[in-house]
């Protein structure tokens, strides 16, 4: 019956609607009549032809203001707005029908008051019995899960509503942490305090709790989380109203904690002037666009209005992605004009390349994101982490110098501080690289900036944790003591943009990352907020368990942003200026000599013994894990590019080498 009901047709639907409305009208007239005792006197028969005329006149305007538009499952105020006009005319039209066919009394004047009642609850009532029907059929054909609403505000009301309208989720409580909310009841929902959560979740059956705090600050969301963290219950949460309006997501989208609420961090709001110095109206390029941070910081920049952008990587599906994006985010932005986007696929090693791009489309500002990263894969790839990210930022940077760029970014990490891998070591030697250039004087502003691990980023530790929860674990986390810092990525590109506007040359900036985090605590709240419990030696009835794989290759314990102890501050709260010695460019251009004739010749021990000189408190293991190691230890006395001084047996930068370094 049901199935056979939903499968009729909207005009059908529509026609028995209409008809069921007549009859009730009718209903409403006969029983007004009876209650007041009144007779027709004499004029049965007229009356009765108005009264049909105003029927159909009745059913028309019901039509004509929308009412069977409608659909009685998801009815609510603005059909009972609605449905009181369409009564109230046709209260209008048969109250004139009986006056025009009758000659009433001054008392039958109550007529109209009855029967506008009397048709209202007929009406109304019959369609709100309809909907509770159909909620309940719904309700057995697909059972719902039982969802406890933290947050009594609009967006839980909102929220709400939703819900009893989706066949997913059946609201059984509100939970609020204002007194003033407490014991009232919104939509057939009553709302009790947060110390009530563990009797309604026993009470209820209740898995999942929904936050509906859009307003909450990101320190009020962190303690509420840690309150819920215990409960045998998965936590999500739903966008804030901006996000619904823009329709970005629906209200009833609910999704898993944002790590960002596990940390607490207050946002400090960026400073316009900052953010658009290096970018509103000028030239810019993003080299390593395609990935997490470049990506990101092209979203930050097309916000500022900038003539041109200029996408710039290796990565080819990346850079389809990001260059998508873009040009229809620019359709959406009010107040940007006419912003040109170049996706260009290629390699900052590539000098030809970095050179033609730079002066032919004027770039006044380059933000240098492009750089192999992941600790363990350039541990195992040592040539193409040194060729690319220190000959990739040696070539890009000369080719800024050459064409007068006027600043130039280089993105850097934490693990560039005193590093124990290879990744960390030529991030550092990049570093130095620009510092070296910057000592010259010339027209160039070069800067870096460093931070800690960003959030949501590839290789990012957080999906990989929720992918293993979800799959049921385990959960693997390399050491029980491992910290690091963290930071969103749209707050470390703003940031990022911020600290090259800054910049008087050589400068390294250092973001405030806050209290670095104990992995295995980060952990740990996911695998509770998910609704689990870990399984260990403790836990006879544990859900996912966490192993210790041990640090990989060239990882360390602890992160470190700074490498001495002398550090200024600047004009935004949250960026340092760091004072740190670097290495002079006589002595940083034979150290780019003996690394490019080591890389020419696959000589990865040389390459190392170059880094080590460069790089304070670069310590690799002994164990390396680059294929390469092993294969080429007996090097040949004839090497590629490189000649042999006998008298010294120094090894000297060929020519063509000694040719990468002329100005």
């Amino acid at each position: 019956m049901h199935e056979h009901v939903i499968q009729l047709s909207r005009s059908i639907k529509q026609a028995i609607m209409m008809l069921f409305d007549g009859v009730m009208i009718i209903l409403a007239l006969g029983f007004s009549f009876a209650l007041l005792g009144m007779q027709f006197l004499g004029q049965e028969q007229v009356f009765y032809l108005y009264g049909t005329v105003a029927i159909i006149l009745s059913i028309l305007v019901l039509v004509r203001i929308g009412l069977y538009r409608e659909i009685v499952l998801y009815m609510g105020l603005q059909s009972g707005f609605i449905l009181l006009q369409g009564v109230t005319v046709s209260s209008c039209f048969l109250m004139l029908s009986y006056y025009l066919s009758q000659k009433p009394e001054p008392s039958d004047f109550s007529i109209l008051p009855i029967f506008w009642m009397i048709a209202l609850l007929f009406i109304g009532g019959t369609r709100f019995i309809a909907k509770v029907m159909l909620q309940s059929l719904i309700r057995n054909f697909r059972p719902r899960q039982p969802v406890i609403i933290y947050g009594a505000g609009s967006s839980g009301m909102q929220l709400v509503i939703a819900l009893q309208n989706g066949d997913q989720h059946l609201p059984v409580a509100f939970v609020d942490d204002s007194h003033s909310m407490l014991g009232s009841t919104i939509h057939g929902i009553r709302v009790y305090s947060p110390n009530s959560l563990f009797e309604l979740i026993e009470k209820y059956s209740v898995r999942q709790i929904l936050l509906a705090i859009p307003s909450a600050t990101s320190s009020e969301r962190k303690e509420i989380i840690n309150r819920l963290e215990h409960l045998p219950v998965h936590v999500k949460t739903v966008p804030d109203l901006f996000d619904v309006v823009s329709g970005k997501s629906g209200v009833d989208e609910v999704r898993d904690i944002d790590i960002e609420d596990l940390l607490g961090r207050e946002i400090v709001p960026p400073n316009p002037e900052l953010l658009s110095a290096c970018v509103g109206g000028k030239s810019v390029m993003v080299t390593g666009a395609g990935g997490s941070i470049g990506s990101e910081l092209c979203r930050q920049i097309v916000n500022m209005n900038p003539a041109r952008v200029i996408l710039l990587d290796s990565f080819e599906y990346g850079l389809y992605e990001i260059e998508r994006e873009l040009k229809e985010k620019i359709l959406t932005i009010e107040g940007v004009g006419k912003i040109e986007i170049v996706a260009l696929l290629g390699s900052v090693c590539n000098s030809g390349y970095m050179e033609n791009t730079i002066r032919n489309f004027n770039v006044d500002t380059v933000y240098h994101a492009a750089a192999y990263k992941q600790v363990p894969m350039v541990e195992k790839n040592i040539l193409e982490g040194v060729q690319n990210n220190i000959f990739g930022t040696l070539v890009a940077a000369e080719a800024a110098k050459k064409f007068e760029v006027k600043n130039f970014v280089l993105i850097s990490t934490d693990k560039a501080v005193r590093p124990t891998n290879f990744m960390g070591a030529t991030k550092r030697f990049s570093e130095q690289v620009l510092q070296a250039i910057a000592q010259k004087g010339e027209g160039t502003k070069f800067s870096m900036v460093r931070f800690g691990n960003v959030l949501g980023s590839s290789g990012s530790v957080v999906p990989l944790f929720r992918n293993q929860i979800t799959s049921g674990g385990p959960v693997t986390v390399t050491h029980p003591e491992v910290t690091r810092y963290f930071m969103t990525v749209q707050e470390a590109a703003q940031l990022v943009i911020q600290a090259g506007s800054m910049a008087t040359g050589g400068d390294v900036f250092v973001l405030d990352m806050h209290e670095p985090i104990r992995i295995i605590d980060l952990a740990k709240k996911m695998i509770h907020l998910m609704g689990y419990d870990i399984k260990d030696s403790n836990s006879y009835r544990g859900d996912i368990p966490i192993e210790y794989t041990g640090l990989r290759p060239g990882e360390k314990l602890y992160e470190e942003l700074m490498i001495g102890e002398f550090v200024t501050g600047t004009e935004h709260p949250k960026i340092m200026r760091a004072e740190e010695e670097n290495l002079s460019w006589n002595t940083l251009e034979e150290l780019l000599g003996r690394l490019k004739i080591a890389c020419e010749s696959i000589d990865l021990r040389a390459i190392r013994s170059a880094l080590m000189e460069a790089v304070d408190g670069f310590e690799p293991k002994e164990e390396v894990v680059d294929p390469l190691w092993n294969v080429n230890k007996q090097q040949s006395k004839n090497e590629i590019g490189k000649t042999f001084d006998g008298s010294t047996g120094a090894t000297q930068p060929s020519k063509k080498v000694a040719n990468l370094f002329k100005e």
